[in-house]
């Protein structure tokens, strides 16, 4: 069986090279999050028993939401307002919506509401002795007069 199609090849526990005896080989890595309805039993079951492998993303992988984004924008341009019982056809609509996107692609740039909170928030902070640490509320600087710094006689 070629690589990448053993479910050994992708699980890291040692007792995987028996998942190959019990399930059909690798036919689609489904990533996703970490909703609590992908992990039930039942589900997990059937996606093993149909080759499906299932891979999930870390609980903070805040870049899914871009690719959801992609993904609700190729949709929308491959359904248009049109409905269809036929999945070629569904595949096909699909296929050249990806096309059209890698001709006039789109640039994302990472930001949005919650980048720009931060960023205000971290102009709020004050840093600490020219390292990347910092403090909430400014620390005064201690000023020494020229006394301070005279020799001892």
């Amino acid at each position: 069986m070629p690589i990448g199609r053993r479910w050994q090849d992708w699980d890291i526990y040692p007792a995987t090279d028996q998942l190959d005896r019990f399930f059909p080989p690798v036919r689609i890595l489904l990533i996703w999050d970490n909703l609590a309805g992908h992990k039930s039993h039942s589900l997990v079951q059937w996606c093993a028993e149909h080759g499906i492998l299932l891979l999930s993303t870390p609980n903070a992988g805040s870049w899914l939401n871009m690719a959801e984004s992609v993904q609700r924008i190729i949709k929308r341009r491959a359904l248009q307002g049109y409905h269809t019982y036929d999945v070629e056809i569904l595949k096909q609509w699909l296929t050249d919506a990806v096309i059209g996107w890698n001709r006039h692609p789109t640039p994302f740039i990472w930001g949005g509401k919650r980048h720009a909170r931060r960023d205000r928030a971290y102009a709020r902070r004050h840093r600490v002795g020219g390292s990347g640490a910092t403090a909430i509320h400014g620390i005064p600087r201690r000023i020494r007069s020229v006394h301070y710094y005279r020799r001892a006689a």
